[in-house]
């Protein structure tokens, strides 16, 4: 399976589809018969009543979307006049809920930011490198613990292996991180899982792959905050009752920061990374450095009682447990876009810092548990004894407890950084709704973002907050995406036969191998402890995937242009102005207002067919046969037609335009350019400012709408209709109705 669009970093102009060469030579017959019908494009300019071009969007008021969204700024569509109706219009719909809503939203998230602010949210290395690694670098706070834990059941013996264990996992470290940095020097525009094992291993391993992601990710959420709630309640035992409500309130303030966009939120959840890396090292140097001046005595003896032999099983388990430590170290590949140029060189020193550091700790917290006979306590953390051992109970003490609490509680910020990019990939592809594709005010991917912390915040909930719960649920996910990663990587080389490709084949066939062992034995060895419920959370991700790129697939079938697709009424319809359509006012001479001046009720005082006077607005997304068929459907009645289409972009617009000129310019087209991405307010907007113009006209809105059969389908296709037609119900002389395409 090829990825499309897996070449390229996402853009907001995702959402509006190219037309293939096929489609453009079928939208050029489609435009002859339009010809044939309707007779010279120019002639309908001359229908118009209004002049479509009001202005630009946006720039410096804020109008409200009333009831159901937000404020976004806009622009003064119209000119000098537009200032006062923006004005009124946002004083009669706004309430002082609405005003406080919006107050409220700026000052938690901050100014919308345009689509060519993008660039300038990209990351720095140093800033980067807490975002993304934040993860992988708390996990050495239970990576080891978690390792112990399961060694302690088989008593001393058990225990004496801690050491060749953690050798071994620091081996697959090193060996899955330069794996790692082949991947990023092959796909230098982001090359997550997903789109590492849908190129090279086919739809099915790739969508496996971001399964794997997907649980991962929601689970770190769920591990991250349940293992920095524990490490508060270590030193501060009397808030052990409120596990879960902190907990649900950190997810909070992680929603909140994210949603700032990535650039914010790496600024907010920097430092406390960095300082738990210092006060971890200062607690292994200080350790070690004690123990070498008293010439390492021999630690002492734990008690410790074995309740099982020391099996292979019992040594997998324990090697799977201590490899979570490795969860987080994808993160960096996947979001190779969000560095600064040159992005992929970047990401690959990011990881390298990544990786040292990862290893420098894990080595060290293990060699201080050996050093001073550390064994997991049920009322304490391992790291937390060994900060006491370090340092007694005072300031330092207390601040690695709080850097450790801070760093685990942010290490989901990983997950809320690639959650949401892997599900835009995924809605590329077309295996997730379309909606996940939408940036937000900050050019962060909101959606994503807000799925992931309902889902994290249900499993906290439900699992009480318990890390030990968690953990069997963890790794299994990651692990599988690591394998399929590798294994892609392995296939993309031999197949490239690229410069180095057979040194770059033996790094990723080394990780492949070892995370596919990881993967196996953690299947294996957990199953019955929860492994499973990420096995079927997986399986059951593929099958939804499927069923939506099947439904995607129907759909864009049943839209397909085809050259007998324009269904044109059989009379001709020639662009003549309509004894409906009065007139615009001559130059000089003052409009006529609706019946009755400025009374709202008075302008739709009409009780006879020729009082009425028409101008319909098509909005259109792209030129498919929905969309096409709403235009004639606007055209066959007979009455002055105007198409709009909301940009993204100004190169979205320019190929927008073109796309139009080949189709043959049949219909007047205005594209406002929407650098804020929003959709209902500029279409608001835009409406109001050609009422502005002629308060006599009545405008009809004409919408195309893709209807599912399926009513569960609705969810992944925007509702456009219902949500203009409860933004304009409040507006006097204004229709909406909508041309129906049934899938």
């Amino acid at each position: 399976m090829t990825q499309e669009g897996s070449s390229r970093p996402p853009v907001p102009s995702d959402l509006v589809p190219d037309l293939t060469a096929e489609q453009l030579r079928t939208l050029h017959q489609i435009g002859d018969r339009w010809t044939r019908v309707t007779g010279a494009p120019q002639n309908w300019r001359l229908a118009l009543p209004v002049d479509p071009h009001v202005g630009s969007y946006p720039a410096h008021h804020q109008v409200r979307q009333p009831r159901y969204e937000r404020f976004v700024t806009v622009s003064e569509l119209g000119g000098e006049s537009r200032t006062t109706l923006a004005a009124e219009a946002a004083a009669v719909t706004s309430t002082r809920s609405g005003r406080a809503g919006y107050r409220i939203r700026r000052v938690l998230l901050g100014p919308a930011l345009m689509s060519t602010a993008l660039v300038r949210e990209r990351m720095r290395k140093l800033v980067a490198l807490p975002v993304l690694s934040s993860d992988a670098l708390s996990s050495v706070a239970y990576g080891p613990e978690a390792m112990l834990t399961i060694l302690v059941l088989g008593g001393m013996a058990g225990l004496s292996l801690s050491l060749p264990i953690a050798l071994a996992i620091m081996l697959m470290m090193l060996a899955v991180g330069l794996s790692y940095r082949q991947t990023i020097r092959a796909y230098p525009n982001g090359g997550g899982s997903y789109i590492v094992a849908g190129d090279n291993l086919g739809r099915i391993p790739g969508l496996l792959a971001a399964g794997g992601l997907v649980v991962d990710y929601v689970l770190t959420v769920a591990v991250s905050i349940a293992a920095g709630i524990a490490a508060i309640t270590s030193a501060l035992p009397s808030l052990s009752a409120a596990t879960v409500p902190v907990g649900l309130g950190f997810i909070a303030l992680l929603l909140a920061g994210n949603l700032r966009g990535v650039r914010q939120a790496g600024i907010l959840f920097a430092a406390p990374t960095y300082v738990f890396v210092l006060s971890v090292a200062a607690v292994i140097a200080v350790g070690l450095v004690e123990a070498a001046l008293r010439g390492f005595p021999p630690a002492p003896t734990p008690r410790v009682d074995a309740t099982t032999g020391v099996t292979l099983l019992l040594v997998l388990r324990a090697f799977t447990s201590g490899a979570t430590a490795l969860t987080g170290i994808e993160a960096i590949t996947n979001a190779v876009p969000a560095f600064r140029p040159v992005e992929w060189r970047n990401a690959r020193t990011a990881l390298t810092w990544v990786v040292g550091v990862l290893l420098a700790l894990f080595g060290g917290m293990t060699a201080l548990i050996l050093v001073t006979g550390t064994i997991p306590d049920p009322g304490q953390t391992v790291l937390s004894q060994l900060a006491r051992h370090s340092f007694g109970t005072g300031p330092v003490y207390v601040l690695v407890q709080a850097s450790t609490a801070a760093v685990l509680l942010l290490a989901a910020n990983t997950a809320y950084n690639d959650f949401p990019r892997v599900l835009s990939l995924l809605a590329r592809t077309h295996h997730a709704p379309r909606v996940f594709m939408r940036m937000g005010d900050r050019l962060a991917y909101s959606n994503g973002i807000l799925l992931l912390s309902a889902a994290a915040a249900l499993i906290f909930a439900a699992f009480g907050g318990n890390t030990t719960d968690l953990i069997p649920l963890y790794a299994v996910g990651v692990f599988l995406a690591f394998t399929l990663s590798q294994s892609g990587m392995v296939v993309h080389w031999w197949r490239s036969r690229a410069r180095h490709w057979r040194k770059s084949l033996v790094f990723n066939a080394t990780g492949a191998l070892m995370c596919a062992a990881v993967f196996v034995t953690a299947a294996i060895a957990k199953f019955t402890s929860g492994a499973w419920v990420a096995l079927v959370a997986v399986a059951a991700f593929v099958v939804l995937a499927l069923r939506i790129r099947a439904h995607y697939d129907a759909v864009g079938r049943a839209l397909r242009l085809r050259p007998h697709s324009a269904a044109l009424p059989g009379n001709t319809v020639r662009a003549t102005l309509c004894p409906s359509a009065a007139p615009p006012p001559e130059p000089g001479r003052p409009e006529k207002r609706g019946m009755g001046g400025g009374d709202p009720g008075a302008e739709e005082a009409e009780e006879t067919p020729e009082e009425i006077h028409h101008l319909s607005v098509v909005p259109v997304e792209t030129l498919d046969l929905a969309n096409i068929r709403a235009l004639a459907y606007a055209a066959s009645l007979q009455q002055p037609v105007l198409a709009v289409h909301l940009s993204p972009s100004h190169e979205e617009a320019e190929r927008m335009a073109g796309y139009w000129r080949h189709w043959g310019d049949h219909l007047p087209l205005e594209v406002v350019v929407c650098p804020y991405r929003t959709i209902i307010a500029p279409l608001v907007n835009y409406i109001e400012a050609l009422h502005a113009q002629r308060p006599d006209l009545t405008i009809t809105v004409i919408l195309p709408e893709v209807v599912p059969l399926r009513w569960w389908h609705r969810v992944l296709h925007d509702r456009i209709a219902v949500r203009l037609r409860r933004a304009l119900r409040e507006r006097p002389k204004i229709v909406v109705t909508t041309v129906p395409f049934h899938v």
